[in-house]
C-alpha cells in the first residue's frame, strides 16, 4: 500500500514533538499508557448504554513487554481498539484526539473520565523509537489493521491478523548515541520506575514480567533466577479514597512513599471538591525545614495529576510563595493542558484551584494555632520566617491573610504570642504595640530603650529576625493599633512629670547638648535629654522610618546604598554621668570631648554597631583610668 503523507502542519508539529517539546523522553511511556487506559474506558462507556455489552473490570489490563534481543518495547491494551478509519483519523492527523472527541460526545454520561484530551501524546513515541507500529482490532469488527510510521516521512495502513479486541503498539527503540542512552527504555528496572512515577494510579492493572532470585529447590544456599508476571501500579490512589477509610498512618506512609520529606508531617489536609472545578488533593505541613529551603536551589510546588496521571513534579503555580513549605499533590480532571502535558496554561481552573488551596491551608493553620498550640509553635519555629516574608512581599498585598498567623516573643509571657493575644491584654491607656529589635532575646532584654515601656507595665514584642521589622513596617497597624519601636523618638507615653523635667533639662543644658552634637557631627542628628532611660546613662534612639536594626540589615545586602538611620544620642539626666558632663562643659572641654566620644561608642556597642576606630576607643578608656 502506498505511503500516506502527514499534512504540512502535522509534519512540522511531529518534528517539534520529536526534537523539543518534551524535556524528558521517558514521558512517552506515560502517554502510551494513558491512551491505553482511555481505550478501556471507552468500552466502559459503551457498556453503560449498550445492553449487549458487559464490563468486567478484571478482564481489562495494560501489558508492557520489553524485548532486548529485538530492541522492541510493546504496549498492549484490551480496550476498544480502532477501525481503519479511526487509525487514519486519530493517528494520521496530529492533534486530532479520538479521546477528546469521545469525551465531548459523552459529556452527559456518568462514569470514568477520559484522560487523553490531545492527540499529540501518542507521537511522543518517536522520541525513543525509529519505527512505531500500531496493530488494532476494534470492538464489533472482524478485521484488524496495522498502522506503521518511521516519523515525518509518513505512514501506511494495511490489513493485519489479530485475534482479540484491543491495540498493540510496538516501538523499535533507537540505537544509543553519545547524548542519549536509549537502552534504558528496555530495562526492566527503568520501566518499572517510570510506570510507578507517572502511571501508578491508572485504574487498570499495568502488567509486566519481572525477574528475581529465589532459593533453589533442594538447596539452602543456591539461588535460581525466575520470572513472573506482576502488576506494577497500585491503581487506587489514596486521595480518591473516603477519608473515613484512612488512618493517620496511611497519610504518613504516603508522605514517606512520595519522598516529600524525611520527617513526619505536622498536619495533613485531605481535600475533595466537586463543584465549579473538580479536584482532589492531599497536602502536608512538614515538621522540619528542608536543608535547602532558603536557598536558590529550593523549588516550591506540589505534584500535579490529571486523572491519576502525573503531569508535573513541581507545580509552583498552585502555591503562593509564603506557603511554599507545603508538600503534597493535586489531581484534577478539569485542568486544561497544553500540547505536551508538561506546561500548564494559566487557565481559570488552575487559578481557582490555587485560590481554594490557599484558603484551605490558611484555615488549617488557624485551626492548628487554636487547637494545638504546641504543634503550631513547632511549625512556626520552622516556617514563621516565610509567613513574615509573605506579609512584606508584594507591597503587603497578603498582609490581611497572614497577620493572624504571625507570632513574636513576648517580654511578659516569655514565649511566642500572636498579635491578637498582645492586643487583647493591652491596658486602656496604651496607644501602641511596642517592639524592640536585636540579635537575641537576652540582648533585647538588656536594651536601655526598654526601660520606660517596661516601667509602664506594657508588653514588648522581641524582634530577632532580619525580616521582622520590615514586615511590621508593611503591616503598619493591627486592629487599629499602630506599631512603635522602643527606640522611636516619640514613644507616645504620657508621663507629664518626666516630660516637664526633660524639657527643663533640655532648656537649661542646651549649650551643652549643642556642643556635644557638634563633636558628633555627621554621626548623630541630635543630642538630647532622654525621657526613656532609668538606670542606663546613654542610648541611641532614631527619628524617621529607618531604625538602627533596619540600617544594619540593609547595609549587609549586596546592593547596599549605605543607608543610615537618623540617630539621636540620649543622655539620662538622672545618672551621675550627666553631672560629669555638665562639670566638664564648665571646666574642661577636652575632657568633655573624651566623655562625648566614649558615650557615643558605648551607645554603638549596646546596639551591636561597629565602632569606627576601636584603637581610639581603647585609648580613650585608658585616658580616664589615669
Amino acid at each position: 500500500m502506498a505511503k500516506k503523507q502527514f499534512k504540512a502542519e502535522s509534519k512540522r508539529l511531529l518534528e517539534m514533538m520529536i526534537n523539543s517539546i518534551y524535556s524528558q523522553r521517558e514521558v512517552f511511556l506515560r502517554e502510551l499508557i494513558s491512551n491505553a487506559s482511555d481505550a478501556i474506558d471507552k468500552i466502559y462507556y459503551k457498556a453503560l448504554t449498550d445492553d449487549t455489552l458487559s464490563f468486567n473490570k478484571d478482564s481489562y489490563y495494560i501489558q508492557v513487554i520489553p524485548d532486548k534481543a529485538n530492541r522492541t518495547l510493546t504496549i498492549i491494551d484490551t480496550g476498544i481498539g480502532m477501525t481503519k478509519e479511526e487509525l487514519e483519523n486519530n493517528l494520521g492527523t496530529i492533534a486530532r484526539s479520538g479521546s477528546l472527541a469521545f469525551k465531548n460526545e459523552n459529556e452527559a454520561k456518568d462514569g470514568h473520565n477520559i484522560i487523553g484530551q490531545f492527540g499529540v501524546g501518542f507521537y511522543a513515541a518517536f522520541m525513543v523509537a525509529d519505527v512505531v507500529t500500531v496493530i488494532s482490532k476494534a470492538l464489533g469488527s472482524d478485521e484488524a489493521y496495522k498502522w506503521e510510521s518511521k516519523g515525518t516521512d509518513g505512514y501506511t495502513i494495511v490489513p493485519n491478523e489479530k485475534q482479540s479486541i484491543g491495540t498493540e503498539i510496538i516501538l523499535e527503540i533507537k540505537a544509543n548515541t553519545e547524548e542519549e542512552n536509549y537502552d534504558q527504555y528496555l530495562e526492566e528496572y527503568q520501566l518499572r520506575q517510570t510506570i510507578k512515577k507517572y502511571s501508578d494510579f491508572i485504574r487498570y492493572p499495568i502488567k509486566m514480567d519481572v525477574t528475581g532470585k529465589r532459593p533453589k529447590k533442594g538447596s539452602e544456599t543456591e539461588l535460581e533466577d525466575y520470572t513472573e508476571e506482576q502488576v506494577i501500579n497500585s491503581m487506587v490512589p489514596i486521595w480518591r479514597k473516603n477519608k473515613t477509610e484512612l488512618t493517620p498512618e496511611d497519610y504518613e506512609n504516603f508522605y514517606t512513599e512520595k519522598h516529600y520529606g524525611f520527617d513526619k508531617p505536622i498536619k495533613h489536609i485531605h481535600i475533595n471538591v466537586d463543584g465549579a472545578v473538580r479536584y482532589n488533593a492531599i497536602l502536608y505541613i512538614p515538621e522540619k525545614i528542608p536543608f535547602d529551603y532558603y536557598s536558590k536551589e529550593y523549588e516550591k510546588g506540589v505534584e500535579l495529576y490529571s486523572n491519576g496521571v502525573l503531569i508535573m513534579n513541581k507545580c509552583g503555580d498552585l502555591l503562593p510563595d509564603y506557603f511554599s513549605f507545603v508538600k503534597g499533590m493535586v489531581d484534577s480532571e478539569d485542568l486544561s493542558l497544553n500540547i505536551s502535558r508538561e506546561m500548564l496554561q494559566q487557565d481559570r481552573q488552575l487559578k481557582l484551584i490555587a485560590k481554594n488551596i490557599n484558603k484551605k491551608i490558611k484555615s488549617e493553620l488557624q485551626s492548628l494555632l487554636k487547637n494545638d498550640r504546641e504543634k503550631y509553635d513547632e511549625f512556626y519555629k520552622s516556617f514563621g520566617r516565610q509567613l513574615k516574608y509573605g506579609v512584606y512581599s508584594d507591597f503587603g498585598a497578603n498582609k490581611e491573610d497572614l497577620q493572624d498567623l504571625l507570632m513574636f516573643y513576648s517580654s511578659k509571657e516569655k514565649k511566642l504570642v500572636t498579635l491578637d493575644e498582645y492586643v487583647s491584654r493591652m491596658p486602656e491607656d496604651q496607644k501602641y504595640i511596642y517592639y524592640a529589635s536585636g540579635e537575641s532575646y537576652e540582648r533585647i532584654e538588656k536594651l536601655p530603650q526598654t526601660e520606660l515601656v517596661s516601667e509602664k507595665g506594657y508588653e514588648i514584642l522581641y524582634f530577632t529576625e532580619d525580616i521582622d521589622e520590615f514586615a511590621i513596617k508593611m503591616l503598619m497597624t493591627y486592629k487599629d493599633k499602630e506599631f512603635k519601636s522602643v527606640s522611636s523618638g516619640d514613644l507616645g507615653i504620657e508621663a507629664e512629670e518626666n516630660q516637664d523635667n526633660a524639657s527643663s533639662d533640655d532648656n537649661e543644658n542646651k549649650d551643652l547638648f549643642d556642643y556635644m552634637k557638634n563633636i558628633l557631627s555627621g554621626k548623630v542628628e541630635d543630642v538630647r535629654v532622654s525621657k526613656r532611660l532609668r538606670s542606663h546613662p546613654v542610648c541611641l534612639s532614631t527619628d524617621g522610618e529607618v531604625t538602627i536594626e533596619m540600617e544594619k540589615i540593609l547595609n549587609t545586602m549586596p546592593d547596599s546604598q549605605n543607608v543610615k538611620a537618623e540617630k539621636v544620642l540620649e543622655i539620662n539626666p538622672n545618672h551621675e554621668v550627666f553631672n560629669s558632663l555638665k562639670e566638664a562643659f564648665e571646666t574642661d572641654k577636652e575632657k568633655l570631648n573624651l566623655y562625648t566620644n566614649l558615650l557615643y561608642n558605648q551607645a554603638l556597642l549596646i546596639e551591636g554597631l561597629p565602632i569606627n576606630d576601636p584603637v581610639e576607643f581603647t585609648n580613650d578608656i585608658c585616658k580616664i583610668m589615669v
